[in-house]
């Protein structure tokens, strides 16, 4: 198994992507703490912990909050001494036309995005750099890092932010064996595109954009992140990986 005992934390993983890459992680070996938002969600997160095995645990704490990061990067030490794999899944979008957008929106999705990116990955590497022998941090991105999207400015700068930050990030922290890289996904199958998947019009136009002519998967997503954060990706960082079915090459006409 790629990630036998390795101590994992995957932000946002009780539901979507970061369920994916949090069941595929403990299929792997590892001890993954599942981070979660809201205390609505305690007996799922505390469920799902108890399925995944391998010493799983869940832990409640709101990633734009450093006070919350520290406190769940504490616990994770006293727990298992070590963290070995920070994988940055939690987001959110907001739709709004640009012209329209407050602050409070604009300070809520950056808050999540952008500055949980940062506090997460700074807790991390932090214990990393105080335990030694490396570590891995993915950030998942999306395709919007690179490409625009009318109607989720906020969005598509918090995901720019976020890959211009591992590029920053995988220099300064390649001297500590720290590999950090962001995988960017397309139209993945999960709850927040819920509402185009049920609506069959909506889903068949965003197919049309799609050349493999159909939504991902969150254990496609899974089976890139469980390879960054294994040792066969030792001498991988400061990449995004695209897992978008070819999305971005239509789109961009690359």
């Amino acid at each position: 198994m790629k990630l036998q005992d390795k101590v994992a934390l995957v932000t946002g993983a009780n539901s979507g992507i970061g369920k994916g890459i949090a069941t595929r992680f403990a299929a792997e070996g590892a001890r993954v703490v599942i981070n979660y938002h809201s205390p609505k969600d305690d007996q799922q997160a505390q469920a799902m912990a108890r399925d995944l095995g391998h010493d799983s645990i869940a832990l409640i704490g709101d990633v734009s909050k450093r006070t919350n990061v520290q406190r769940m990067m504490s616990q994770i030490v006293e727990r298992f001494g070590r963290l070995d794999i920070a994988v940055n899944n939690a987001g959110i979008e907001i739709k709004k036309p640009f012209l329209e957008a407050t602050d409070e929106e604009w300070d809520r999705v950056m808050g999540v995005n952008v500055s949980g990116v940062f506090y997460v990955s700074q807790s991390a590497a932090s214990q990393m750099v105080k335990q030694g022998g490396g570590g891995k941090i993915i950030n998942i991105s999306s395709v919007h890092e690179d490409i625009p999207f009318s109607g989720y400015t906020s969005y598509c700068a918090s995901k720019g932010a976020v890959r211009m930050m591992m590029r920053n990030l995988a220099i300064e922290l390649a001297p500590y064996r720290i590999n950090v890289n962001n995988i960017a996904p397309g139209a993945i199958a999960t709850p927040i595109n819920r509402a185009v998947l049920d609506d069959p019009n909506a889903k068949e136009q965003a197919i049309e954009e799609i050349p493999w002519g159909r939504f991902g998967q969150p254990d496609e997503v899974a089976a890139v992140a469980a390879f960054l954060a294994s040792d066969e990706a030792q001498y991988v960082t400061g990449s995004t990986y695209t897992i978008d079915g070819g999305l971005v090459r239509q789109v961009t006409k690359y």
